[in-house]
């Protein structure tokens, strides 16, 4: 069955089939600037990044047949990007590495009938802006896509964003209000409701919790508040995603006074209470640094949770033209991580997304950013909420409990 088109001159199309077949991609070649004829099975086309073959009518008719588009070579980037297509690969782009760039394909939204416990996945970065919030927002965005009541939170008491990443008032009460309702233990799913703003994406509606619209009110989100607000949103949402800052300062009962508020209690309670930790790191040296010299205390206070390392922007610049590899090599030996995801830099798309106030989804669903956190939510989804995994702590199970706790029932 052919699942790429190599539509390029020769011989370079049939060398590049043949590199294609040894990285066990079932490719064919066809006839450069052809009309648009997809084979039964065919998932990518691989096509000059030239203006005569990127047609609006070739476009068209390979979104109809749900056919990939892979430019290679040429400086068209006003078209690519006015077709919301991905930048193109070197004209001398082997076969591994265009092999590397399909693997990027969004998988196949199949629904999974199983019923899972709700999760709360905090997404934390060390700082210096390695994408959380940008990350928070198209995780959201893709698990409601794949039939997941999600609500996205921003506990974020540094910088918050949520609102004016996705044009949202600042005036909504948010997780402010929520967190003095749980307080009083007025906080169910109808008063989560009415206090969250309701956003409609590219993959459905998504819940929003803004933040504390200025950071000198972090006090109203105390560790106490966010942990009881935390609980009701298991029972309101399957996915809670939790966008915090970078700060937790380990020795923030030495410079407060212990019985009073703590300026990064809200980052630490929502780590400690996630049943999954998504550190995004930004890919290059300051940033990998900063999270190796973090890693520990991160551990630490999320101890109850599975950490998943999502290292962000990755580009050949920073690190050179093996920079997965480094960075790879880099964890394991400093920070003895093994299990990373990668997601790479795409300036445009996420200019697109500043510019529109929308998630990078909606205005570029074609970025190959959008691709690979929809590959992330479907890994996410696959592993589900209802145990642990191999090498994971109790995972989503200890947010059930606290569950049966919560309405009376005896813990195990």
């Amino acid at each position: 069955m052919t699942s790429v088109v190599v539509a390029l001159p020769e011989p370079r199309a049939t060398e590049l089939v043949a590199e294609l077949n040894l990285e066990g991609v079932a490719a064919v070649a066809a006839p450069a600037g052809g009309p648009a004829v997809f084979p039964d099975g065919c998932r990518a086309i691989i096509v000059p990044a030239a203006r005569d073959v990127l047609t609006p009518e070739f476009v068209t008719a390979c979104d109809r047949a749900g056919v990939r588009i892979v430019p290679l070579g040429g400086r068209e980037t006003r078209a690519l990007g006015r077709f919301g297509l991905a930048a193109a690969l070197p004209s001398t782009a082997s076969g591994w590495e265009i092999a590397a760039t399909l693997l990027d394909e969004p998988a196949a939204l199949e629904p999974d009938p199983d019923v899972r416990s709700p999760r709360v996945i905090a997404v934390w970065g060390p700082q210096g802006a390695p994408g959380r919030s940008t990350v928070a927002i198209q995780l959201a965005v893709e698990l409601a896509r794949r039939g997941r009541r999600t609500a996205l939170i921003d506990a974020d008491t540094v910088a918050p964003s949520m609102a004016l990443l996705l044009g949202l008032g600042d005036e909504s009460p948010g997780i402010a209000a929520a967190c003095r309702r749980a307080e009083m233990g007025a906080l169910d799913d109808a008063e989560l409701t009415r206090l969250a703003i309701p956003l409609t994406t590219s993959g459905g509606t998504i819940d929003v919790l803004t933040g504390v619209g200025r950071p000198g009110r972090w006090a109203e989100v105390s560790s106490a508040r966010l942990q009881a607000a935390l609980t009701a949103s298991r029972t309101w949402a399957e996915e809670s995603v939790v966008d915090v800052s970078g700060a937790f300062d380990a020795d923030d009962e030495a410079t407060f006074d212990i019985a009073g508020p703590r300026r990064h209690a809200a980052t630490v309670t929502a780590l400690a209470e996630a049943d999954l930790v998504l550190a995004v790191v930004a890919a290059d040296p300051l940033g990998i640094g900063r999270f190796v010299r973090d890693n520990a205390e991160l551990r630490r206070i999320a101890s109850g949770a599975r950490v998943r390392v999502i290292v962000n922007k990755v580009r050949p610049g920073p690190l050179g033209l093996d920079a997965r590899g480094q960075i790879r090599a880099t964890l394991d030996r400093f920070a003895g991580v093994t299990d990373v995801a990668f997601l790479p830099f795409d300036q445009r798309a996420t200019d697109a997304a500043l510019l529109h106030a929308r998630p990078i989804a909606d205005v570029a669903p074609r970025s190959s950013l959008v691709s690979a956190v929809r590959r992330l939510a479907a890994e996410l989804d696959r592993e589900g909420g209802g145990g642990a995994t191999v090498g994971s702590s109790r995972g989503s199970s200890r947010g059930a409990r606290r569950l049966l706790r919560g309405r009376g029932a005896p813990e195990a």
